[in-house]
Order: C-alpha cells, then sequence, then structure tokens
C-alpha cells in the first residue's frame, strides 16, 4: 500500500494527504485492528513457548487465543479511539488547532502501524524489548502524524499525543487485568497483554 510505504519510509507528507482524504477513514480502522490482531499473535506464540503453556499445558491455548488475539484486539482498537480522542481534545481545546476528529483518526489509525511489530515478542527473550520498540516506533509516528494533521508545534503534538497515549495505557493496563490467563495477562494484545502483579 502507497500510503503505509512513505510512512515506513518516514515521508510525514503522507500524513497531509491522509488528513483531507475521507476514504482513508476505514482503512486507517482496519490498520489498528489488523496490528492489533498482530500483537494478538505475537503473545499467543510466546504463550505457546511458556512451560506453563506450552509443555505442561496448565492453560488453554485456546484461551489465549480468545482473549489475547480475538477480544484482546478489538478491545485495544476501541480504547485507541480513546487515544485519539484524548489527543483531539488536547491539540483543540489546549493549543488551539482547527484539525476535526475524523482528521485525527485516519492520520493516527495509519501512525499505528507499528505495533505490527508486537508479533516480535513471539521472541520469547526479547519480548519486552520488541514490546516496547513497536510502541517507541508507533509513538513517534503518531506523534508526526498529531503535527502535521493538527498544525501545532511539535512540543504541542508531543504533548497531545502523550496525553492520549497515557489514557490508552491507562485502559489497557486494566484490560490486562481482566479475566486472567493464568497470572500471565488478561484482555490484550501483544506485550499489554501482561499484568504485573506478581
Amino acid at each position: 500500500m502507497g500510503w503505509l510505504g512513505r510512512i515506513a519510509r518516514l515521508d510525514f507528507t503522507v500524513f497531509d494527504e491522509l488528513r483531507s482524504d475521507r476514504s482513508a477513514t476505514p482503512v486507517a480502522v482496519v490498520i489498528v485492528l489488523a496490528a492489533s490482531v498482530l500483537a494478538g499473535i505475537g503473545t499467543l506464540l510466546w504463550a505457546l513457548q511458556h512451560e506453563n503453556f506450552g509443555g505442561h499445558h496448565n492453560v488453554d491455548v485456546m484461551e489465549v487465543f480468545l482473549k489475547a488475539v480475538i477480544i484482546g484486539s478489538i478491545v485495544q482498537t476501541g480504547v485507541w479511539f480513546a487515544w485519539v480522542y484524548i489527543t483531539y481534545m488536547l491539540a483543540a481545546r489546549i493549543f488551539g488547532s482547527a484539525v476535526h476528529f475524523g482528521e485525527l483518526t485516519r492520520v493516527m489509525g495509519f501512525a499505528f502501524a507499528p505495533v505490527a511489530l508486537s508479533l516480535l515478542i513471539a521472541i520469547a527473550p526479547l519480548a519486552v524489548p520488541f514490546g516496547l520498540l513497536a510502541f517507541g516506533i508507533t509513538l513517534m509516528l503518531m506523534t508526526a502524524a498529531v503535527e502535521r494533521a493538527a498544525e501545532i508545534e511539535p512540543r504541542q503534538a508531543m504533548l497531545s499525543t502523550l496525553g492520549g497515549f497515557a489514557v490508552f495505557l491507562m485502559f489497557m493496563g486494566a484490560f490486562a487485568n481482566v479475566m486472567e490467563v493464568a497470572t500471565f495477562g488478561g484482555l490484550a494484545p501483544g506485550i499489554l497483554f501482561f499484568s504485573l502483579d506478581f
């Protein structure tokens, strides 16, 4: 896809086009869902390697599939809309941007694509570094997307994006503790599956 290829090359002018192209809205949402599914598959592959999941079958692998891949992906896509909304509110109300919610939905949806790299958490010894890298790249792209679409300063774009990201992480952290699989995690894909209440 041309838009994603340009984003991969860090051609941020693509966000100017996406902002005004209403046909990109459903594609943006599909990208968020697809990236979330790939993150969930990474969680599933990680779980298959873990002794409590793979070797001893103490926990049903289908439960991990259902909670991390299916439900978790849908939950994360829904919570991503909260990220967009909070970012929109901060950019518009605090920093005076004239950007519309739909415009941010498009650019931030495409900027969410690197979350798909969370598939690499399947490499169990490097699960945390790959999970953090996926969100690090995503946050960088989100900030660039917000700066271009909202036409605000880099600092303002960063603060708006971080505000939305903080809300996203709080909600996803809560879902990681809902209906937990053993003591590992709950209704979230990728690195966000894992709960830290040891």
